[in-house]
């Protein structure tokens, strides 16, 4: 670890560089807002933003810690508080929720370029902290970084496509799609793009391969691991599954019905509106699902496991210094243990000594009752209960193979939220626990 003052000399003129680009974007944003006249509003705005920005970097290339801008103390650690699992996926899933219901607002140009100019200064002013640099100017995650925003950026342009439809359809007027239907060449049109788009990226990727020093570390030993040691960034989502179920299932079950769920869905699919043009009115619940499974349930996970999850897979606040001492006090239970032995004070059921196997496997039976009731009712009971009240509607449309199929699908997606709401909030570890058969669930 470097002292604060030799950090703040190596980053200084990384940031100042970072809020000139601020500058220089918002720059140019104003003088196209100030060309078209529409909005002199907003021309002044980034205007006045970019002077700020300039600011910044001249503060920022003094190398000083009393003049290099950073995020208040007090906001770092609120951040660190607030950055447990619990606090996280509530989080995530609230902002989600607010983009959705406040999609018409945040598709408005203004609106995105406000919240994109926030959330890159509030990352400059990140920067400046030594624990919060390390873990994201990483090499290895970097990338991540840009995962990030690239995500939002084509969300934003799919989602803006998409109310812009939905405006058109209400108004009995064709959709975007069915106006701008002139067919394009592939020849030169395409061909030419692609080739343009060829040349950025490779330079794109010589820039990064000269500036950004490549992840490697020593070579492998049999006798060290690296703490954390932690999969590829594409595998983080499945890792951090790992921790709230046994490998069979987050490695090779999981991964199978999401594979077999995008096979099915063409199957499943009784909605004929919303094909070949962006829509969400008129495919809500389908949207709904795809975007809660994509980004809730894979894309967050793969950001709490890059930024957040530190040596002996804890927890740590991204301002947070990521020490291999730190030690959590966790008793996670077995729903059996939970059953028998705190609620009905008695012991598990046990097999005598010299039962044979009929008995012992009657036993388990008895020990797991709870649990196999429970996935037993979430698995056959629920489905029909919810056929006949909220999806009634797609039970008499699809037909019962088809909303078995379903709802056994998104039931089984939704273990994973459940599971963790389970295992942060009562610590329950296995609803059914079967080690005799390495069976766990």
């Amino acid at each position: 670890m470097h002292s604060s003052g030799f950090f703040l000399n190596d980053v200084a003129g990384f940031l100042g560089g970072y809020y000139t680009f601020l500058a220089i974007m918002n720059g140019i944003a104003a003088f196209i807002l100030w060309r078209k006249k529409d909005a002199p509003g907003w021309a002044l705005v980034w205007s006045v933003f970019a002077g700020v920005m300039m600011i910044l970097a001249s503060l920022a290339l003094s190398g000083s810690k009393s003049m290099v801008p950073i995020l208040p103390a007090a906001a770092r650690g609120l951040v660190n508080y607030l950055s447990g699992p619990v606090a996280y996926t509530l989080g995530t899933t609230a902002l989600f929720t607010g983009l959705f219901v406040f999609r018409k607002f945040f598709v408005q140009p203004m609106a995105a370029w406000s919240v994109l100019n926030l959330t890159l200064l509030l990352l400059g002013l990140s920067m400046a902290d030594e624990n919060f640099a390390a873990i994201v100017m990483k090499p290895d995650n970097v990338p991540i970084v840009g995962l990030v925003y690239l995500l939002a950026f084509f969300t934003w342009v799919a989602t803006k496509q998409a109310v812009v439809n939905d405006e058109r359809i209400k108004q009995g007027l064709p959709v975007v799609e069915k106006v701008n239907d002139e067919k394009v060449l592939v020849w030169p049109d395409l061909v030419y793009t692609e080739l343009i788009c060829m040349v950025g990226v490779s330079a794109l990727l010589l820039v990064w391969a000269l500036f950004l020093p490549a992840p490697l570390e020593e070579p492998a030993s049999s006798v060290k691991t690296p703490n954390p040691s932690k999969a590829p960034w594409y595998f983080l989502g499945l890792q951090e599954m790992l921790v709230y179920f046994d490998p069979w299932y987050a490695g090779v079950v999981l991964p199978s019905l999401v594979v077999f769920g995008l096979m099915a869905m063409p199957y499943l699919d009784f909605n004929k509106k919303g094909n070949g043009y962006y829509s969400i009115e008129e495919r809500k619940f389908s949207y709904l699902v795809y975007q809660f499974g994509f980004f809730e349930l894979w894309i967050t996970l793969i950001i709490l496991g890059t930024f957040l999850r530190g040596p002996n897979w804890n927890f740590f606040g991204p301002f947070e210094y990521w020490t291999p001492y730190k030690v959590e006090v966790l008793n996670n239970v077995d729903l059996p243990q939970m059953f028998w032995v705190q609620w009905l004070n008695q012991p598990l059921p046990r097999a005598p000594q010299d039962a044979g196997v009929l008995s012992q496997i009657g036993f388990i039976f008895l020990r797991e009752a709870p649990g196999l009731l429970i996935m037993g009712a979430y698995l056959v009971a629920l489905p029909p209960l919810m056929a006949v009240t909220i999806f009634r509607g797609f039970y008499a449309k699809m037909g019962f193979i088809r909303y078995m199929v379903m709802s056994n699908l998104m039931l089984l997606m939704l273990t994973l939220p459940l599971k963790m709401i389970l295992r942060w909030t009562v610590n329950l570890k296995y609803i059914i626990s079967i080690p005799e058969f390495s069976l766990n669930f």
